[in-house]
């Protein structure tokens, strides 16, 4: 059987385009400033380097860049029934590439975004309805290339989106993980713990969280031949001669996603600054406000205490299992309702069943016991009171705490047992 619908047009597996054109999340320019202020704390690595590696994967992200990425022209890919399907072909080939790679993934989907972040949520609102101005007029003009260009500015993970890649991923065999809060948090939270090796998101807030390791450009395409960037944040902390708390002020004063910025203060002036004055309250003592003004209603210690106390899973209450995945079962979502070509699919089952038996051997360092604590350049820093792992122990949502474990196992789906 060969099912119809645009993803038939491929003539053999996709290459997703995948575009790091990105709204504007995370820290502003933090990835810039390590490259030029601490260059050694970030290695490239070719995708074959992670054999025998876990890896947490920030899945929102992912998803969002499927659905810029894996196009016809303008359009997102659809089924017959005028379904969107992009993100299901990204997530699909792209987990199928890390796990032929030996690569064992984990994906953690975001749970109730932090409250803080309702004024970054309604800006990228704003921005959304001017795209979608800007979008009519380009089609008024038949400008195809301002066509998809604020085509893509309007993509949104959708909840059906996300339910749809978790019921993929259920059926591949792959495990995931509901986040509380932001995934990028419980995705730091799992590297500190040792379960995974490294967090791999673009999105560079991953380190303010306090990711030992941050993977960056895994789910990139094979054709744009992206080597895969780590970033290590013990050497930042090194090379920047800071503290993890004093990181966490530095990353605000850059800008984030959960308060203003102070105008006028540009990356380098903000290290002196943190440097000086050890941190944002003294900094504030110090400041010229004339010059530099305050924003209204500055919530920089609301967001201090939501990357350093931030709502988790518990890493405890986690145990990753990858399975075989369930051919019939993939084929009748992937095909029957999704009206992807039934021979590509099962051939892309037959990779990963293949890539799982090839892939039992371990590496040598798992052997060793791998710690994920983070410490500066002067002194190994003790965990803040209501750390992420004390705190995650306690918390009744989905995806950790004590009451977790009796109701949803941690938030994990049917993969992990």
């Amino acid at each position: 059987m060969v099912c119809r619908g645009s993803t038939a047009l491929f003539a053999s597996e996709p290459a997703p385009n995948i575009h790091f054109s990105l709204p504007r999340m995370g820290i502003h320019g933090l990835a810039k400033l390590i490259a030029d202020v601490a260059p050694g704390a970030i290695r490239e690595n070719d995708i074959k380097s992670y054999f025998g590696r876990k890896v947490a994967i920030d899945a929102s992200m992912s998803i969002y860049q499927f659905l810029i990425a894996v196009r016809q022209g303008a359009d997102v890919l659809q089924n017959e029934d005028g379904e969107t399907t992009s993100h299901l072909m990204g997530m699909f080939y792209r987990t199928i590439r890390m796990v032929e790679n030996g690569i064992k993934p984990v994906y953690v989907f975001d749970g109730k975004p932090p409250q803080l972040k309702s004024g970054e949520l309604a800006k990228r609102t704003e921005r959304r309805a001017e795209a979608e101005k800007h979008l009519q007029e380009a089609q008024e003009a038949g400008e195809e290339e301002n066509i998809e260009k604020y085509s893509k500015r309007l993509v949104k993970v959708t909840p059906q989106h996300t339910q749809e890649c978790k019921k993929l991923l259920t059926l591949m065999g792959i495990p995931y993980v509901e986040a509380p809060g932001e995934a990028e948090a419980s995705c730091a939270t799992l590297v500190k713990a040792g379960k995974v090796y490294a967090a791999a998101t673009e999105d560079m807030d991953c380190l303010t969280f306090g990711s030992p390791v941050l993977m960056r450009h895994l789910t990139a395409s094979e054709t744009k031949k992206l080597p895969i960037q780590e970033f290590h944040l013990n050497r930042i902390l090194q090379d920047l001669q800071l503290t993890w708390e004093q990181f966490v002020d530095l990353c605000i004063l850059l800008g984030c996603d959960y308060c203003g910025s102070i105008r006028g203060i540009g990356p380098k002036r903000a290290v002196e600054l943190i440097r000086e004055h050890k941190s944002i309250e003294r900094i504030v003592q110090q400041l010229d406000t004339k010059k530099y003004p305050l924003p209204e209603n500055w919530l920089h210690r609301e967001a201090q205490k939501l990357f350093l106390e931030p709502d988790v899973i518990d890493p405890e209450a986690v145990e990753l299992k990858w399975s075989e995945p369930d051919e019939e079962q993939l084929v009748q979502f992937m095909c029957g309702e999704k009206q992807f070509n039934e021979e590509r699919i099962r051939n892309g089952v037959r990779r990963l069943s293949k890539s799982r038996q090839g892939s039992t051997q371990g590496r040598l360092d798992d052997f060793f016991k791998v710690t994920g604590s983070i410490t500066s350049a002067k002194r190994k820093e003790p965990e803040p009171k209501g750390s992420a792992k004390k705190k995650a122990k306690t918390n009744s949502k989905p995806g950790g705490g004590a009451a977790a474990k009796t109701k949803k196992k941690s938030g994990l789906n049917r993969g992990f047992k």
